[in-house]
C-alpha cells in the first residue's frame, strides 16, 4: 500500500479528495502524514476527519533553509511516506527533498501547463490569466515538481473545461476545482501503476 505526504497551505479541498478516493479504494494508497506551512490551515481539520497526522511546520521555524529542509525530509521518512502530494501548497520546494523523492512529488495546477504556470502563478490569479488571454477553454495538469515553478513534466492533463462569457475567476475557479478533485486521484493511482510497473520490469 502506496502511503500518501501531503503538502498544503490551506483548505485542502484536493488532500480531501485525495483521501476520500483512499477510503473509497479508488486509490491503492493511504494518506500517512499532512504538512502545512500554516498553523491553522483548514487541511488540519481535513486531516483530523480523516484520522491521518498532521504538522505546522514552515520554513520561519528555522534558522536557514537546510534546517527545513532536513526536519521535512525526516518528517516524510519517519512516515514512510512513499510520494508526495502538493495540494495547494503556496512554497517552493526544497531541493534536497526533490532529490530524496526523486519523481515521488505531484503537483496539481489549474490550468494547462505551461500555459499560465510559473512564480506567482496560483489561485485566482491563474484564472484571471485565463480569462484575460482570451482563451476558449482551460483545464488542469498534474505535473511532477522539479526545482522551477510550474517546470516539471506533466503526469495528467485533463481540458476542455469552458471558459464562458460572463465567468469571473472566483467563478471560472470553482468550476475547474470540481475537475481538479476528480483528476488528481487519477493521476495518483496512474504514477501507482507506472510504479509498479518499473518495479516489476
Amino acid at each position: 500500500m502506496i502511503k500518501l505526504g501531503i503538502m498544503a497551505s490551506g483548505r485542502g479541498s484536493n488532500a480531501e479528495a485525495i483521501f476520500q478516493a483512499c477510503r473509497d479504494g479508488r486509490l491503492a494508497a493511504r494518506g500517512a502524514i499532512v504538512v502545512s506551512n500554516v498553523a491553522n490551515a483548514g487541511v488540519h481539520e481535513v486531516a483530523r476527519r480523516f484520522k491521518i497526522p498532521s504538522l505546522h511546520i514552515s520554513r520561519d521555524q528555522f534558522k536557514n533553509g537546510d534546517e527545513f529542509a532536513d526536519i521535512l525530509i525526516r518528517t516524510f521518512q519517519s512516515y514512510r511516506v512513499d510520494l508526495i502530494l502538493l495540494a495547494g501548497y503556496m512554497r517552493k520546494v526544497p531541493s534536497a527533498l526533490l532529490k530524496e523523492w526523486d519523481h515521488a512529488v505531484l503537483n496539481i495546477h489549474p490550468a494547462l501547463l505551461p500555459k499560465h504556470g510559473g512564480k506567482g502563478m496560483h489561485g485566482l490569479r491563474v484564472h484571471q490569466a485565463v480569462i484575460e488571454s482570451g482563451e476558449w477553454c482551460t483545464g488542469v495538469t498534474v505535473h511532477f515538481v522539479d526545482e522551477e515553478y510550474d517546470h516539471g513534466s506533466a503526469l495528467l492533463q485533463v481540458g476542455g473545461i469552458p471558459v464562458l462569457k460572463d465567468d469571473t475567476a472566483e467563478i471560472l475557479a470553482a468550476r475547474v476545482l470540481e475537475i481538479e478533485h476528480q483528476t488528481y486521484p487519477k493521476a495518483v493511482q496512474l504514477w501507482i501503476e507506472m510504479r509498479n510497473k518499473y518495479q516489476k520490469a
